[in-house]
């Protein structure tokens, strides 16, 4: 709670080992808040929640340790060198073996280019890798990152996305971001997140899928001839007709049915070659926004 207003409001999933979640939702549905109860950084005004099988409440210090985390606003020491800063986190966990532990992290986070500076004097991208960095280090069994690509050139990007999709072979992953390429890419389910409540959680083809199911039908074609748009958009099965392109239309079906073979029929009737036709797919980015109420 924050105040009078209920941040989350009967939120409930299960994440299991070796899966990559990505957490979507508008600004202020409560991912960043859902993040800082599970890594023990606030606690929860009631209900519980469990990491690892440790209650972020009863056990909070035990989560810490098992949990890593990557706030969205990334809290660094900006007059430490990388390595000592590392160094400092390492000593906070107790990790044995800081040398070796630093120098690891260190390559697999892709720092060691950028090693001898401060991170006062790092890009946004490597600020988010020393972030990333320290998040690892203890070798947790769970990674909630918050925003994690935030501010990396598309480089950048695919280098911490391969990162994350090792990461998340052994070990359990919650991201949020705002960039539905990267769902695609790395998570193997997603959660949309609404104005504190789960509005979907499934792996995105499911989503797409079933979002698919109760939409009306939408078409692509592509005629070889000039046609009759007039004709088209009075055509018995057409609810809306738009071009799209030369001799392209996208079409929308009255009824939430397969319309293409009526639209090869239309096309037959009125003596059109057809060169190209498929059905129109919801884009993961399409169903946010009908879920989110953005459309």
């Amino acid at each position: 709670m924050y105040g009078a207003q209920a941040a989350l409001n009967s939120v409930s999933f299960e994440v299991g080992k070796g899966q990559v979640v990505g957490l979507l939702g508008p600004n202020g549905a409560g991912k960043s808040t859902m993040m800082k109860i599970l890594a023990g950084y606030i606690p929860p005004t009631s209900g519980q929640a469990f990491v690892n099988d440790l209650s972020v409440v009863e056990q909070s210090l035990e989560v810490r340790k098992t949990a890593g985390y990557l706030p969205e606003h990334n809290p660094l020491y900006l007059d430490l060198y990388i390595y000592e800063y590392l160094q400092l986190v390492a000593g906070m966990y107790g990790i044995k073996n800081v040398r070796s532990t630093v120098e690891n992290t260190i390559g697999i986070t892709g720092l060691t280019p950028e090693r001898s500076k401060k991170i006062g004097q790092l890009s946004k991208g490597y600020r988010q890798r020393v972030g990333l960095a320290q998040a690892l280090l203890h070798n947790p069994s769970v990674l909630i990152l918050d925003e994690p690509t935030a501010g990396l050139d598309p480089n950048q990007l695919a280098d911490i996305r391969q990162l994350i999709r090792e990461v998340g072979k052994e070990k359990t992953v919650i991201l949020s971001t705002h960039i539905m390429q990267e769902v695609e890419a790395v998570c193997s389910n997603v959660i949309i997140v609404n104005k504190g409540q789960i509005v979907a959680h499934d792996t995105p083809g499911n989503i797409r899928r079933q979002a698919q199911l109760s939409s009306q039908w939408q078409v692509e074609v592509e005629f070889l001839d000039n046609i009759n748009e007039q004709l088209l958009s009075q055509a018995e099965f057409a609810a809306q007709v738009q071009k799209t392109g030369n001799k392209i239309f996208s079409i929308s079906a009255r009824k939430s049915e397969d319309i293409r073979p009526q639209i090869f029929n239309f096309a037959v009737e009125n003596k059109y070659t057809i060169i190209g036709m498929q059905q129109q797919q919801k884009q993961l980015e399409d169903i946010f926004r009908e879920l989110t109420g953005n459309t």
